[in-house]
């Protein structure tokens, strides 16, 4: 059970329910860690579409949930809330973001639990990689030039293709003459293309109250990157890229732990998206000092944060696969 908060506007409850929990074993640890080292009383549920998601024997109560969007999926997500005294909910990919936002009101009105997602017009901006492209570009923001007719535009190879609604690199390719070009523009559906750029690339953990007030910004170059998730960074203050991004988060508004994408180029810093969820990488911030999970709890006890970046920089992070190993019943052996 969460324990009752006595500091005036924090929640009721303090368990945290992680939705979509697949391998995010870093984040679940991360959460209960933090809940160690502020001597909290909260119980972190996981949950996903499958019973063999590494995660979920990690936590500390597990959930099978239908697929996002079809029936029941919703009422399962309440009925977990009921049962186990949530007082927030934490989305960790791009495909139940959208639900979740035009869900939102809904959920806390029945539940009485807070949904770690943005409002529904930033959530929509964030996952459509054309409204993020005119909202850069509306807002005096540096982004790869949208090549919208490849038949009659003048440009030069390469270019980039990816989908308009694509997530975790899938289905995003760099093209380097026509022939590739006409073959994934048949392969990818409703695909956006863009200018190939160059520079270095940067994932930004950015943390924001309820009330869209930045707590934290972290830069992380990508060192290298599998199936689209960072698996060598290295945490680098780098203050250009922090004031490009705070100003970027003024406009935007989004709330919880934000992941932008961007490349320090000769022009300055250029935009590729914005993730308005936790992030595959998001522990390599949070073990370095800029802890989210942390902050999460202290503003679910009703605390005013105030901005910070003491978090340690230039450390490298070198991430690896490991194993659970369960038995016939799928109880956890090792």
């Amino acid at each position: 059970m969460g324990i009752i908060s006595e500091k005036k506007g924090g929640f009721m409850k303090t368990n945290v329910l992680l939705l979509s929990a697949g391998r995010r074993v870093e984040l679940v640890k991360c959460f209960q860690n933090a809940a160690k080292k502020l001597k909290i009383d909260s119980k972190l549920v996981a949950a996903d579409l499958s019973d063999t998601a590494p995660a979920l024997y990690f936590s500390d109560k597990a959930y099978q949930i239908p697929r996002i969007g079809t029936t029941g999926y919703l009422e399962k997500i309440m009925e977990i809330c009921e049962q186990e005294e949530i007082g927030l909910i934490v989305p960790t990919i791009d495909t139940e973001l959208l639900i979740l936002a035009e869900n939102k009101q809904l959920l806390e009105e029945k539940t009485g639990a807070k949904v770690l997602v943005s409002n529904l017009p930033v959530i929509k901006i964030c996952r459509d990689k054309i409204k993020s492209q005119e909202f850069f570009e509306e807002n005096g923001f540096l982004v790869p030039g949208r090549i919208t007719d490849t038949e009659k535009e003048e440009f030069s190879y390469p270019v980039f293709i990816k989908p308009l609604d694509g997530s975790s690199s899938i289905n995003a390719f760099q093209v380097n003459n026509k022939k590739e070009l006409d073959f994934f523009k048949e392969y990818i559906k409703n695909p956006i293309i863009q200018e190939f750029i160059r520079g270095e690339e940067y994932t930004v953990d950015v943390f924001l109250d309820f009330d869209s007030k930045i707590l934290s910004i972290v830069p992380r170059r990508r060192i290298a990157v599998r199936s689209g998730e960072i698996a060598k960074g290295e945490i680098i203050k780098d203050r250009e890229i922090i004031e490009e991004v705070r100003r970027l988060m003024e406009v935007l508004k989004p709330i919880g732990h934000i992941t932008v994408q961007c490349m320090k180029t000769e022009k300055g810093i250029s935009f590729i998206e914005i993730n308005p969820r936790f992030g595959g990488g998001a522990p390599m911030s949070i073990e370095a000092g800029a802890d989210s999970c942390e902050k999460l709890y202290r503003l679910m006890q009703g605390e005013a944060l105030e901005y910070r970046d003491d978090y340690r920089e230039n450390l490298l992070f070198l991430r690896f696969d490991s194993s659970v190993i369960l038995d016939e019943n799928k109880v956890v052996i090792r």
